[in-house]
């Protein structure tokens, strides 16, 4: 697509510019360094459940997964928009696909370099003699990688809705937590409920408890089917290159960056 590679290239030397994106790059990479470096010293030395913790087992993984990436497309729209720049990209040559494309590249790419340090850990440990699995790492990477891509999706959907970068970073990291934790929300208070329900109507037997029951079920299954942190783990934690999974996230992330070009045509409009 005309002018992807010029915005991904604009995006890519703001980025490596900017003190406030290698600040955060740093501190993450510093966090990291020092929970793997725990994360050994707990697990008495086993490398594969160490990387395992660094790649998707633990809560710090899924904190810098749902932090991260609104931090970095926070102001790829929202401060352009306040600026005035984005009247600049909406008149020229370059489409409105193209501009949320680049952007979206861009910060996937400096997201995929911070994440891409994990299997570093890897051949530093291998050079010493405890070689890790390597499968579950690579997996566990690209799982990392498409995450990220995802919910820089949702950033820059974020982004290109308002003209705050602050509140764009909010209202990503709380779809972002409101995703993560629906499904644990939804067993959590559906289970109470449907059996609530299914004593106060029917005493827990007969037709209408089994109804209600299987409507928890089918609502539960439902949900399941957008659990984030179930396709992560079934696949790509236990190194297993599952194409299924990987639609699962290239669809989603398609689906935000769809809605982002949309939004963003509409600043035409105004």
């Amino acid at each position: 697509m005309r002018g992807t590679l010029v915005i991904m290239r604009r995006e890519l030397f703001s980025l490596a510019t900017s003190p406030f994106a290698w600040i955060l790059l740093s501190v993450a990479l510093f966090l990291n360094g020092v929970l793997f470096t725990a994360y050994i010293q707990l697990l008495d030395g086993d490398v594969t459940w160490a990387l395992r913790f660094a790649l998707g087992e633990s809560l710090a993984f899924w904190a810098l997964l749902v932090f991260l990436p609104p931090l970095f497309t926070m102001r790829m729209v929202a401060e352009e928009a306040r600026s005035g720049l984005v009247e600049y990209l909406l008149t020229s040559p370059i489409s409105d696909a193209a501009v949320i494309l680049g952007k979206f590249l861009a910060a996937t790419t400096f997201l995929a370099l911070f994440w891409c340090s994990v299997p570093l850990y890897g051949l530093v440990l291998a050079g010493l003699g405890a070689s890790p699995d390597w499968g579950a790492l690579l997996g566990g990477t690209l799982g990392a990688i498409l995450t990220s891509g995802l919910f820089v999706s949702t950033g820059l959907l974020a982004s290109a809705s308002t003209s705050t970068p602050v509140l764009a970073a909010f209202l990503a990291l709380a779809f972002n937590l409101t995703w993560l934790a629906l499904p644990l929300v939804t067993e959590l208070l559906l289970g109470g409920a449907v059996s609530w329900l299914a004593r106060v109507f029917s005493g827990g037997e007969g037709l209408g408890g089994a109804s209600l029951a299987a409507a928890g079920d089918w609502l539960q299954r439902l949900v399941g089917t957008i659990d984030i942190l179930a396709h992560f783990q079934k696949s790509f934690l236990v190194g297993l290159l599952d194409t299924t999974e990987v639609v699962f996230f290239l669809s989603w992330t398609g689906l935000f960056l769809f809605l982002a070009v949309r939004l963003l045509e509409t600043r035409r409009w105004r």
